[in-house]
């Protein structure tokens, strides 16, 4: 090979290692009737190739509002927001799907990049989907297959199932049960296999085990995210006593795991730029503690570090990830030292607790 297709063959590897290993995301869309304080809720469990993530705000311009959201480290210009909020309250977030129509082939993976634009000029359900058709016009190729859910300051919550030349809306008052999750399949879909459905099934028996009590941020971060019960064995394998589990992709914490984010809304009586909270676990979730981000509050551990691009609690997290999944089977899948997260995810939690216990909104 000349030099020149040493370059493409490397950099295609490094694309099939994002692509194999970014098969995850584990979400939720819960309305206010089943939460604790009557505010709408927005999670997602971030799997990806990207493990390092910082948050960051953009600012309005004459055309755009404000808004802020977790970005790739690299992301120098916050092209693509992963999920985020703007000043209007309106939030959306993704999971990727692999059983909608097949990608085009020359378009693809531009899901960031239209959440960011969206993040800059929606604040409705309705607006967004606005955004798609416009992304659609023409029949154009939009590069997208997702499952993008939405929240905004009027209270609708919705997910929608989006591919290159379509989408379908399932709002959250036509689910009946107040909530709704998606992991990596979508339910309008018909090709190909439903990846994460195991994910999915947790998720939905792990949320109706807490809707007593009302839903909250907390439900999400410190107990979805760092939970590893498996619903088809109806097992809890941190409290099983096994010493190693394999990552096989049944979990809701994964190796790939590197954010946990709860987008809480404000009240109807409370001004949406100020009492937005997007609650911020980042890293390897599981290993990491939750702290609130306002629009105009972004705590420094969460931002970009200028000399190396990450955010610094993102790297503490990720170096105790190291340790929780310190080598590789003879299977290829990674073990899980599950006595290392035992004894490491209580400081963690507690950490957690004392930032939810202790935070107060701003009141205009």
């Amino acid at each position: 090979m000349n030099g020149l297709q040493l370059i493409l063959v490397g950099i295609a590897g490094v694309a099939l290692a994002y692509t194999t290993e970014a098969v995850g995301c584990t979400s939720a869309v819960v309305s206010d009737r089943v939460t604790e304080d009557g505010r709408t809720l927005l999670w997602k469990h971030r799997d990806s190739g990207f493990k390092d993530n910082f948050v960051g705000k953009v600012e309005a311009t004459d055309s755009t509002m404000a808004y802020v959201a977790l970005f790739n480290a690299g992301d120098e210009d916050l092209a693509e927001a992963w999920i985020g909020f703007n000043e209007a309250g309106f939030a959306v977030m993704n999971t990727a799907s692999y059983n909608l129509a097949p990608d085009t082939a020359t378009v693809k993976d531009r899901e960031g990049l239209v959440m960011s634009r969206a993040l800059s000029r929606c604040r409705t359900v309705e607006d967004f989907l606005g955004i798609l058709d416009s992304e659609m016009a023409g029949g154009r190729p939009a590069g997208i297959q997702a499952n993008f859910g939405i929240t905004d300051a009027n209270g609708s919550c919705a997910y929608v199932e989006a591919w290159d030349h379509g989408y379908e809306v399932y709002p959250i008052e036509d689910n009946g049960h107040g909530w709704m999750v998606r992991s990596n399949y979508s339910y309008s879909g018909t090709t190909g296999k439903r990846l994460g459905e195991v994910r999915h099934d947790n998720a939905v028996c792990l949320i109706k085990g807490n809707l007593a009590e009302g839903l909250s941020p907390e439900t999400f971060t410190e107990r979805l995210s760092r939970s590893f019960y498996h619903s088809g064995k109806n097992t809890d394998m941190l409290q099983e006593g096994c010493r190693t589990v394999a990552d096989r992709g049944e979990y809701i914490p994964r190796r790939s795991s590197c954010a946990s984010v709860v987008v809480e809304s404000a009240l109807d009586d409370e001004d949406p730029r100020s009492a937005t909270v997007m609650w911020v676990a980042i890293g390897s979730p599981m290993l990491s503690f939750a702290l609130p981000v306002t629009l105009d509050s972004i705590p420094d551990g969460l931002k970009r570090d200028m000399s190396t691009g990450r955010s610094r609690l993102c790297d503490e997290a990720n170096r105790r990830r190291e340790k929780a999944f310190p080598r590789k089977g003879k299977d290829g899948k990674w073990v899980i030292d599950m006595e290392y997260v035992r004894n490491a995810m209580p400081q963690l939690k507690e950490k957690s607790a004392a930032v939810y216990r202790s935070f107060s909104r701003i009141q205009n």
